[in-house]
């Protein structure tokens, strides 16, 4: 296929993510008054804006391999148009369970990335691969992108107005998918038995970047769902200007996937990685300090002392660990397109089931420590933990088998000059 029809195919299926993963992040907007509505507590939130999280992460499997089987462009344009229905419906809910019934139907666009990265990349030749996976992984800027939209559609014509708008524009989007993609290359009856697919994921790797990808990308999704009403209840800001802060932080979650996949090209996936766990390691220790009171009792008066962060610092922080997040997504998905070629769709579908069941415990999980603990912090010291669990592995695994692993973390451009 011509160079300008592969650039055409990467650019509406990174469209259409974005726009799927805008509609699977909005109740982590409209969820806000729609708490105050119902008076949820902070685990029933929790649920709440995760339970679309869900369905997108268990069918992140099935739809990969239906995409190895059948193509990336029909069940990309199945999922566009199914998902418009439960998402208009939603405008319409009252109850919790209606809420939560509804979101499981609609979170099957969460699924959308298991189809559109083994599409795009079939285009491209293995060499270029990180790059277009990692640019079509900057979808995920959808999160950032309903954060400009929803809190104006809420304040202009209520929370009702956003699955309305989104689900037509689903359907709009499905009709420019199908007129600008491709049929899928080398799909069709050479597909491989759906034993042959599932039989890699008894590669132990598989499991590992499973490990890995569930802490990027869940936690990139469930702090892109949680930092809204963070910022509302520790800051106390308006939902406009706590939507827009928490941009602050899926805005590079997407943005920077592009280069994270650069990156991971030129340098290999394994560096990318290491240095990818140690920023947010970094910033997740600063991040997880709670607002502190201290009273000094001296030989005359007592001595009262402040520690919290800052909101602009608070800010930039979760700017650096968007960013960091968004390479190791990239990282990730080089290190799969590098070892299993020809299972892309099952691994990838696995990987990022194992990423979404991330995303969709990690803001109930935080809910639950909110309302036991009782302080805003307490996602980052849980967030902290897993960090440190992914350090561990990549380095018993990786850096302790280095003279081992060398060959499989040069570059492309190192193996042609071999």
């Amino acid at each position: 296929m011509a160079r300008s029809g592969n650039l055409s195919v990467l650019l509406i299926t990174t469209w259409a993510f974005t726009v799927c993963f805008a509609v699977w992040m909005m109740f982590g907007v409209i969820g806000i008054p729609i708490r105050e509505q119902l008076g949820l507590g902070s685990t029933e939130f929790g649920l709440l804006t995760a339970t679309p999280v869900l369905t997108g992460a268990l069918f992140r499997l099935p739809l990969g391999i239906w995409t190895d089987r059948f193509g990336g462009r029909i069940i990309m344009l199945l999922l566009l148009v199914g998902c418009a229905v439960p998402v208009w419906l939603s405008a319409y809910a009252t109850t919790l369970w209606q809420f939560l019934l509804l979101g499981l139907a609609l979170g099957l666009v969460g699924a959308s990335f298991s189809v559109g990265t083994p599409y795009v990349a079939r285009f491209f030749p293995r060499e270029r691969r990180g790059f277009a996976m990692g640019f079509f992984g900057a979808g995920t800027i959808g999160a950032a992108l309903n954060m400009f939209v929803s809190p104006w559609l809420i304040e202009a014509y209520g929370w009702q107005m956003v699955p309305k708008v989104y689900a037509v524009v689903l359907l709009v989007t499905a009709l420019l998918f199908w007129a600008l993609s491709a049929r899928d290359p080398g799909v069709g009856s050479q597909a491989p038995s759906m034993w042959r697919q599932l039989s890699v994921l008894r590669d132990p790797r598989v499991w590992k970047y499973c490990q890995y990808y569930s802490i990027v990308f869940g936690g990139f999704t469930a702090l892109s769902i949680w930092m809204p009403q963070y910022f509302k209840t520790e800051y106390g800001f308006t939902i406009a200007q706590a939507s827009l802060l928490a941009a602050c932080f899926s805005l590079p979650g997407g943005a920077f996937r592009a280069l994270g996949g650069w990156l991971s090209d030129r340098f290999g996936a394994h560096n990318v990685t290491w240095w990818v766990l140690w920023v947010a390691w970094v910033c997740l220790f600063l991040l997880s300090y709670p607002r502190t009171d201290l009273i000094v009792h001296t030989v005359r008066d007592p001595l009262s002392f402040s520690i919290a962060l800052p909101s602009w610092f608070f800010t930039m922080l979760l700017f650096t660990l968007g960013i960091a997040f968004a390479c190791g997504m990239a990282s990730t998905f080089k290190y799969i397109g590098d070892d299993f070629p020809d299972s892309m769709g099952a691994v990838s579908g696995v990987v990022g089931m194992a990423g979404g069941f991330g995303g969709f415990l990690l803001p109930i999980t935080f809910g639950v420590i909110l309302d036991w603990l009782g302080f805003n912090s307490s996602c980052f010291m849980l967030l902290y933990g897993i960090i440190w669990v992914s350090l561990t592995l990549n380095y018993l695994t990786e850096v302790r088998q280095a003279p081992v692993m060398g060959e499989q973390v040069r570059s492309p451009a190192a193996e042609q000059s071999r």
